[in-house]
């Protein structure tokens, strides 16, 4: 017998019983999007949380706090550390930023605004991924970038003291400056020292989360001194270094070799952290996680498969007699046993199908009504953009090859079945 005829065979026999049929191909559509709809939270938090951690960092940049030494004391880093960091491969930037804890005033024009300015290395910082609403990198010492957000906080003493006196957060809105910072200067202002003017040449772009508010001020660690002895603090080198606060930042090539350079300055004694380590952990968690979801949800598979089991039994007993005119006509008991198994497994491609377009389905419907009902029961919509449930391409294969395969294994014992089953007793209609 051809597949071309097996084929038109197997069709036949699933449309005499077609209830019985439909009712499994329900049962197996059911088990395989209960499936995949419960992998998918698994996948869907997966990749919303992997995408912040990502937006809030850069994923190339590598954390230095300090060194450990060989008898074991701590000690923070030296201008040789400095070098050696530098040096290593694969290393494009080291960026050292320098923050003085006090507020700082800055005014420009007739508006006025406290800030924590931060400190750092103009040269080197160029060379980091810097992304920016609208400007360019600054490439004097006197040119700085500000926060997204900076300009909201640049205010009059009339916008002050309107905001002090309001008590409705929509009359804020339109405080602060509200044009273009660019090619703005803004003076860095003390109590009895001259101001310190700065030409504003770009702005950072807006923060991922809606909630973050971003109004930093960078300037060029060359100023560092002259702030510090403008805020007339005194003290000794030590002194203020004990006061300021630092954070240096490797900068890798690329993101390929983060794990290889994070390697090497830990085998050196090097504390470090990079938001590799914290997805690393991420990826493992979920992925134990979502092996858990796809294990349970195979259950519901697989109490679909006693209904495969049920179908292709009762078809075996149905067509006793069929089975043994295809044996005296000559036919091979792989044929007959292919026949049955074809029959079991496009139950399971059949309901693999349904089960995958109807799982789809409800993942759009969940990431839509989720939100809305957090809205009406915590009067919140969560995050921006997270996704509770999502199916990848991995999972489709993934649960339509759990599905086909149950299906094929719940019709292989009938099909074993049917091949035993003599010519005599089939012609006779007995089993």
């Amino acid at each position: 017998m051809k597949f071309k005829d097996q084929v038109k065979f197997v069709q036949q026999n699933l449309k005499r019983n077609r209830l019985r049929v439909f009712m499994t191909v329900l049962a197996t559509t059911i088990g395989c999007a209960f499936l995949i709809v419960l992998a998918s939270v698994g996948f869907g938090l997966h990749k919303s949380l992997t995408e912040e951690v990502l937006e809030q960092d850069i994923v190339t940049k590598i954390s230095v706090f300090g060194k450990t030494e060989e008898d074991g004391t701590e000690q923070k880093l030296t201008k040789s550390d400095y070098e050696h960091l530098k040096e290593m491969n694969h290393v494009k930037a080291l960026v050292e930023y320098k923050y003085i804890p006090d507020m700082l005033n800055v005014s420009m024009e007739d508006r006025t605004s406290s800030v924590h300015s931060t400190f750092v290395n103009i040269s080197e910082w160029r060379k980091t991924d810097i992304e920016l609403s609208e400007g360019r990198l600054p490439e004097k010492d006197n040119e700085i970038i500000v926060g997204y957000h900076f300009a909201n906080e640049l205010r009059t003493k009339e916008e002050r003291e309107m905001l002090e006196n309001s008590t409705n957060d929509d009359s804020t809105q339109t405080l602060g400056y509200t044009g273009s910072l660019v090619g703005k200067t803004v003076n860095m202002t003390f109590e009895s020292e001259e101001p310190i003017p700065f030409s504003i040449v770009g702005v950072l772009d807006e923060p991922a989360n809606e909630w973050a508010i971003d109004t930093s001020f960078y300037v060029s660690d060359a100023y560092f001194e002259t702030v510090w002895e403008s805020m007339q603090v005194e003290g000794t080198t030590d002194e203020i270094e004990k006061v300021t606060s630092k954070e240096v930042n490797l900068f890798v090539d690329n993101l390929e070799n983060v794990e290889p350079v994070l390697d090497t300055l830990k085998e050196e004694g090097y504390f470090v952290y990079s938001v590799t380590e914290q997805l690393d952990g991420m990826n493992i968690f979920f992925l134990i996680f979502k092996i858990g979801l796809i294990f349970v949800g195979t259950i519901a598979v697989l109490i679909a498969s006693i209904g495969i089991f049920n179908t292709m039994t009762m078809a075996v007993t149905e067509r006793t007699q069929d089975i043994g005119i295809m044996k005296a006509i000559g036919a091979p008991p792989n044929v007959i046993r292919k026949i049955f198994l074809m029959e079991s497994a496009w139950i399971g491609i059949i309901g693999a199908v349904f089960g995958v377009i109807i799982s789809y389905g409800i993942s759009v419907l969940c990431n839509w009504a989720i939100p809305l009902i957090l809205n009406a029961i915590a009067d919140t919509e969560g995050p921006d953009g997270f996704m509770f449930s999502y199916i990848p391409l991995s999972l489709v294969v993934t649960a339509f090859v759990i599905s086909v395969g149950v299906a094929i294994i719940s019709g292989f014992r009938p099909a074993i079945k049917a091949t035993n089953i003599s010519v005599l007793s089939a012609l006779r209609k007995e089993i």
